[in-house]
């Protein structure tokens, strides 16, 4: 691009110091917002280097920036991180859900296990994180089912299902030792660290003795147990080094404009997965790299080691993380393991450009979708509906797509004054009001386009509930045709912009009505089922929060609750409370 005077006065007076750059559109929008270790240098380089890709489009569109400098890059990264989170910028690689990989966590009294985000509680036991975090829910699923450990947080009064099926010691009415809690403890320790062979073997002489016993759907339950063993620690037999060392392995590779940054994670020399970023490019590619394991781990636990093919990143680490090692191996079997994150970061660019086609598509749907209504593109949507049966349970609902994206971090829920139950107008009213007058008071950004379902009514309710909090933003509806199938698009004077039903615009924004659809009626079935169960759960003394909420967990349906026999409820409830229940059922 060519630089105008502006920018080349903007670039003249930048700072060679730490901070944060914010570059903007001729509306003054903030389009992208990233940290600098000099600013001068990296600001620069947007505009002096040729560029590809989504850099080269948000460069495109940068008018003006301002920048704010900071004391050091720590500083700078976590003002970066509250920037985007504020602002949402379409530029931005955003980590919408912005969470710490999850861990299992043994508590050492009395080996109860849990999922954790972070590893900060001494009285458990860490281990991993967990790249994939099925991986951690199966496994920590696998575990419950293999040990008796303690399912409940807090101890009821009676031994519940797990106890009879073997799978507890119920402490609620045993006392149990601590050497018992120490074996239990050890052993589910041992098992995580991969010795697996002792509960194979265990399994396999229960599935033969039961076998031999004609006691085929026990034989049956053991083999499902000896192959999920096998499948969840499968991938533990990629061992690192016989010295269990915990390690991150970390490996580059650039194309075409883009940088993949693969993230191979191992504990007790056992690999436990892969993540992988993808970025536009910037600037040198072992710089960016070097940026992006910086926020890798300002939200994940430093290893002991942390090896990596990054070229000058073991001296910078190693003052900024004295507590890790870092190394850059030459040879032997570390570089082995630098090679197959190399692999993978590879593979995750081929994955990258066979779905780039996609984003392109939908920023060029968007770009259409502003000039048919003629607005400024519409990067960021955000789509209302709200679901009430009869005028019973009425709530709201918003979803959020960001260049054609659910951003599902922003979705939003919202519970409806009962008095309008039934009132589509006043809901969404209520709802967009709510909705943007909190964006307002917090000074956060606001949609490009607020598009409704219903048609013109909806457009002018939600521009009322705008204009009561004087909030500008473009509205305009999905309307349908008489055979309640959505035709086009209605602005506030009722002008129609038909669509072609064919057309790749048209099933862009099917998804997004349908989702905010699926979003607004499981919102609503899920506080129904709640209401329908507390006025059976109400009346029946005996029952409070915590035993409704295990009910509806053990029962999700009213039909599964009214099947429940009498034995069933007395397992997990006092025998007069499960009476009462039980008779108050079969009375309805």
């Amino acid at each position: 691009m060519e630089l105008t005077e502006k920018l080349k006065r903007q670039i003249s007076l930048l700072p060679d110091k730490p901070g944060v750059y914010l570059m903007k559109d001729k509306n003054d929008k903030i389009i992208y917002v990233g940290k600098a270790k000099s600013l001068t240098r990296r600001v620069s380089q947007y505009f002096l280097r040729p560029q590809v890709g989504k850099v080269l489009a948000m460069v495109n569109h940068v008018d003006h920036f301002d920048f704010i400098v900071v004391h050091t890059d720590k500083e700078a990264f976590i003002l970066e991180m509250n920037l985007i989170q504020t602002h949402y910028p379409r530029y931005n690689i955003m980590m919408m859900d912005d969470s710490h990989y999850p861990y299992i966590a043994i508590r050492r009294s009395d080996a109860f296990l849990k999922i954790a985000r972070r590893a900060d509680d001494r009285k458990y036991f860490y281990f991993g994180p967990f790249p994939n975090a099925k991986d951690a829910f199966k496994t920590i699923d696998l575990l419950n089912q293999i040990y008796p450990t303690r399912k409940c947080k807090k101890l009821g009064k009676k031994p519940c299902l797990y106890y009879h099926m073997g799978q507890c010691l119920a402490p609620c009415v045993n006392e149990i030792s601590d050497e018992v809690y120490q074996d239990l403890y050890n052993k589910i320790k041992s098992f995580l660290d991969g010795n697996t062979a002792p509960v194979i073997k265990e399994y396999t002489d229960k599935m033969n003795r039961a076998s031999e016993e004609l006691r085929f759907e026990d034989a049956q339950n053991y083999k499902e147990i000896i192959d999920a063993v096998r499948r969840v620690t499968a991938k533990q037999s990629v061992e690192l080094s016989t010295d269990r060392t915990n390690r991150d392995v970390f490996a580059y590779a650039e194309r075409d404009g883009y940088l993949a940054l693969s993230i191979l994670t191992y504990r007790n020399g056992i690999l436990l997965g892969k993540s992988l970023k993808v970025a536009a490019c910037f600037g040198e590619g072992n710089e960016q790299a070097t940026e992006l394991i910086e926020e890798y781990y300002q939200n994940n636990d430093l290893p002991k080691e942390i090896i990596c093919n990054i070229e000058g990143m073991a001296e910078e680490f190693s003052s900024i993380y004295p507590e890790a090692r870092v190394v850059s191996p030459k040879e032997g079997r570390l570089l082995e393991q630098i090679d197959l994150a190399a692999l993978n970061a590879r593979q995750g660019l081929d994955n990258h450009f066979m779905s780039a086609r996609l984003n392109d598509d939908n920023n060029a749907l968007l770009e259409s979708l502003g000039e048919m209504l003629h607005i400024e593109t519409p990067y960021r949507i955000e789509l209302f509906d709200n679901s009430h049966l009869q005028g019973s349970n009425p709530v709201g609902a918003m979803v959020c797509y960001i260049n054609g994206e659910p951003v599902k971090g922003m979705y939003r829920k919202f519970h409806l004054d009962e008095q309008d139950a039934g009132d589509d107008y006043h809901s969404m009213v209520e709802v967009v009001t709510r909705r943007y007058r909190r964006l307002k008071e917090e000074n956060l950004s606001y949609p490009d386009l607020i598009l409704t379902d219903g048609g013109l009514s909806q457009v002018h309710a939600t521009l009322e509930a705008l204009k009561s909090i004087e909030v500008e933003i473009p509205v305009y509806g999905l309307y349908k045709n008489d055979k309640h199938q959505t035709e086009g698009i209605v602005d506030k004077e009722g002008n129609a912009y038909p669509l072609n039903s064919k057309s790749p615009l048209f099933f862009l924004l099917m998804r997004m009505q349908d989702e905010v659809h699926r979003f607004a009626i499981s919102f609503h079935k899920a506080e129904r089922l709640k209401s329908m169960h507390s006025s059976i759960f109400d009346d029946v003394k005996g029952i409070g929060e915590k035993r409704k909420e295990l009910l509806r967990k053990n029962y999700p349906t009213i039909d599964s609750l009214k099947n429940a026999s009498l034995a069933e409820l007395k397992q997990i409830l006092p025998d007069e409370v499960a009476t009462a229940l039980y008779t108050k059922i079969n009375a309805l």
